[in-house]
């Protein structure tokens, strides 16, 4: 197995396949899982002559179970010591749920000082915080994740298959055809993991406040949630961070979940791999929706939110004179206010983003 020694002695796995010449795309995996979760997406892009690369975070995967850890700042500076060991440039930093929040601390605290990263995308991403708190009011109560916790220390192979059987891929619904092969591989993922690090992973993904990283990041970024996802609701995995990053494009799923990198595949790969073929030069993606539209996303009931809740985009019919980019100064294309309403927190305006098509 190809690994790597980290600067603090953990060993890390990672897969490395394609041409070394070509443009790396990092996969940033979410949690309990393993880099093995990136394999649509791994096979896509190497055989469209891309180099990819994908480790497993410490205590995950094959990484080695170490005890302690389990944090952003030590999974950052892992992916670091990665990168650092391929002397990786010109990347695109792809992460998932949790590997989004790895994703957003390496691009802002390594990639970008190092001058390593060339475009960033977060998918169903954590960032720029999972809890609840005045300032966050629509993110899910801490109650929520303490719920995880006892339910993973009780009989942990058997809540490795409850979440994939249920919401994660979209599988709760009455009729919803179920796949026992997806189920069982995400129980596979999991199982490989430590216990420990699983338990202390709860608190990295849902408590760690990533706005700063977020602030931080000037590379063009794709921001990308599913509008069903009941993990990590639209209302904080893609509004609340585009009013945060510098370059930003977002794009949503109509009734996508969590899982959608597994099984809506061919659409997700086919829009990242458009993203990484545009590249920092342009910024065409339009809004979507047309001149003056309006759409809006109602979110099913959680645990967490048990009220209605919709989540509005509004596409205006011109440009706003005040937006510039970050990047080259120069006047932004057509731009999309956004904001969410719902019974349990009060109406937001949280600003606008690019929007793709």
């Amino acid at each position: 197995m190809a690994t790597v020694t980290t600067r603090d002695g953990t060993e890390i796995y990672y897969r490395d396949w394609g041409s070394k010449d070509a443009q790396p795309i990092v996969f940033h995996h979410g949690w309990p899982l393993s880099s093995d979760d990136w394999d649509a997406q791994m096979l896509f892009f190497v055989q469209n002559g891309y180099r990819v690369v994908a480790h497993d975070r410490r205590g995950q995967g094959r990484s080695a179970p170490v005890s302690d850890g389990h944090d952003m700042d030590h999974f950052a500076a892992d992916a670091a010591d990665v990168m650092e060991h391929l002397d990786l440039r010109n990347g695109v930093q792809i992460g998932h749920s949790t590997g989004g929040g790895e994703a957003a601390r390496y691009v802002a605290r390594f990639g970008e000082p190092r001058g390593r990263v060339a475009q960033a995308v977060l998918v169903s991403a954590v960032p720029p915080l999972m809890t609840r708190t005045d300032t966050n009011p629509e993110r899910l109560p801490r109650a929520v994740f303490d719920g995880f916790r006892p339910a993973l220390a009780a009989n942990r192979a058997q809540s490795f298959l409850d979440v994939p059987a249920g919401p994660f891929y979209g599988f709760d619904p009455d009729g919803a055809e179920v796949l026992p092969g997806v189920v069982q591989n995400w129980w596979r993922h999991g199982m490989m993991g430590s216990a420990k690090a699983h338990l202390e992973g709860i608190k990295a993904f849902s408590e760690t406040d990533q706005t700063e990283d977020l602030k931080a990041i000037t590379v063009p970024t794709l921001v990308l949630p599913g509008e069903d996802d009941q993990f990590v609701p639209i209302a904080g995995a893609a509004l609340k961070p585009i009013t945060l990053l510098n370059d930003r494009t977002l794009k949503t799923y109509p009734g996508y979940p969590q899982g959608m990198l597994t099984v809506q595949a061919d659409i997700l790969n086919a829009d990242l791999l458009a993203f990484v073929r545009q590249g920092s030069s342009s910024r065409a993606w339009r809004c979507r929706g047309g001149p003056a539209a309006e759409r809006r996303f109602p979110m099913r009931p959680t645990a967490g939110m048990p009220g209605r809740h919709v989540v509005s985009v509004a596409v205006p019919s011109l440009r706003q004179p005040s937006c510039r980019s970050p990047r080259t100064g120069t006047r932004c294309g057509p731009v999309c206010r956004v904001g969410v309403t719902g019974e349990s927190f009060p109406e937001r305006a949280l600003g606008h983003a690019h929007l793709a098509a």
